[in-house]
């Protein structure tokens, strides 16, 4: 029998959080900037499976066989950028279903390994960080594909409103309990934004003075579990218009306030609660009576990778260790060169794309010929990256003017960012690469054939 007041609970299941069994939270006091207002983080790794997300997994599942939506099914199958999909795996097993997760190989090695530790069915693909609706190729299209197997059945946490339902049940309850409904202003990333709506429309019935406020990471962010301004404009669950406020973070600010957090407040919290926790800060003023409560979704133990990448300085050189031989500086710089091309003017937006094409540039889809034959931006010419890596341009696609304005794009803009620096290598100094690639020229209406 569970028993909340004695900890004791007939399977792990029992664990799962709601008003009577919530989530700490907890008083922060030496990271704040503040005088007056107090801030309180929610520890979300209290859930059993280690992550907010489980709150989510759990109501998927529950409202799926209510609805009678799984019936004889076994196979589950979700894109996920990892927290989801380690509470869908974990309730699965206990359920007795099998879980399969596409996912972006961009995620953390610790989060995939943990996958299939797990038992899930791991596909890796080139896809962004946070799956991209609308890639031909990516997580997304990928499980919409396999759920229409028999016996396969894809919940979609990202147009599935038992999403942001999870959190009026349970997220929003427990804070009003917790602070005993003094709460005046409520902050959490933005990332299918299951968290902030349903967390948000409890607190504001409630009273409607809450202020609920979201934060989400800036462009070529590197923050898992959370989606930049654009890639939220394919999240159906962001509803601007319910909140009170947003805020931008970079990578530099939330790994920075990450850190002192475990190094201050004692705090295990992971990259995307230094970024709730820095946007808090830039909204949220300092006046007597405030009371704000954060989301911290989950911990650090799952970026440590990601966090060696962006704080390398806690790392020294001599304790890197090479991966398959490599060479640790080569390795380091190489990711530097990605970084800064990322966050440079040669990586263009679809108006930008526009204009220059007007001016004519010339697009070249860098991905292998299967997939251009797919379906390509209209205009676009073929010169894959493994051809241009391996023997340059024998066939003559690229122009002779090595002046010309030649435009990358792949999938999602990964692969054609390192064909964009190859370019220049070749001299070509006018080499551009559009951002979120056929994703993104998709979504604004660019014209393709197949």
């Amino acid at each position: 029998m569970n028993d909340h007041r004695l900890r004791t609970y007939d399977s792990m299941l029992g664990l799962l959080c709601d008003v009577d069994n919530p989530t700490p939270i907890v008083r922060l006091n030496r990271v704040t900037p503040y005088k007056h207002t107090q801030v309180y983080a929610k520890l979300e790794w209290y859930n059993p499976f280690g992550a907010v997300k489980d709150r989510v997994a759990w109501n998927l599942v529950r409202d799926a066989e209510e609805q009678g939506l799984l019936g004889d099914v076994k196979n589950l199958v979700e894109p996920t950028s990892g927290n989801t999909g380690m509470g869908l795996a974990m309730i699965a097993n206990a359920k007795g279903y099998k879980l399969t997760t596409p996912l972006s190989d961009a995620i953390p090695a610790e989060k995939r390994n943990v996958l299939r530790f797990f038992g899930c069915d791991v596909i890796e693909l080139d896809d962004d960080l946070c799956p991209a609706p609308g890639a031909p190729e990516g997580a997304i299209q990928m499980a919409m594909d396999i759920s229409e197997k028999p016996d396969f059945h894809m919940l979609n946490q990202y147009v599935n409103e038992a999403n942001p339902d999870a959190h009026y049940r349970t997220t929003g309850p427990e804070i009003w309990k917790q602070t005993e409904g003094k709460i005046t202003h409520f902050v959490a990333g933005l990332g299918t934004c299951g968290t902030i709506t349903g967390t948000g429309r409890f607190l504001k019935e409630q009273n409607g003075d809450v202020a609920v406020l979201g934060v989400h990471p800036a462009e070529g962010h590197d923050i898992p579990g959370v989606r930049s301004l654009r890639q939220l404009g394919q999240t159906q669950l962001f509803h601007p218009e319910e909140y009170n406020g947003t805020v931008e973070i970079d990578n530099k600010e939330a790994y920075a306030l990450c850190a002192r957090l475990n190094q201050e407040e004692s705090i295990v919290a992971g990259p995307s609660s230094g970024m709730a926790l820095a946007g808090a800060f830039e909204m949220v003023p300092d006046e007597p009576g405030n009371i704000l409560v954060v989301v911290f979704p989950d911990t650090i133990f799952k970026y440590t990778s990601s966090v060696r990448k962006h704080l390398p300085h806690m790392f020294p050189q001599e304790t890197e260790v090479a991966s398959a031989g490599g060479d640790p500086a080569a390795e380091r710089t190489l990711r530097l060169l990605l970084d800064n091309a990322r966050l440079s003017n040669d990586v263009i937006d679809m108006g930008q794309v526009d204009d220059l094409i007007d001016d004519e540039a010339v697009l070249i889809d860098v991905r292998t010929p299967q997939e251009y034959a797919e379906e390509h931006a209209e205009g676009a010419i073929n010169l894959p990256l493994a051809e241009l890596e391996e023997q340059g341009d024998k066939h003559g696609t690229l122009p002779a003017d090595k002046d010309a304005v030649i435009i990358t794009i792949c999938n999602v803009g990964k692969i054609s960012l390192s064909a964009m620096m190859l370019l220049k290598s070749l001299g070509y100094n006018n080499a551009k690469n559009l951002e979120g690639g056929l994703t993104t020229w998709m979504a604004e209406g660019g014209p393709t054939q197949m």
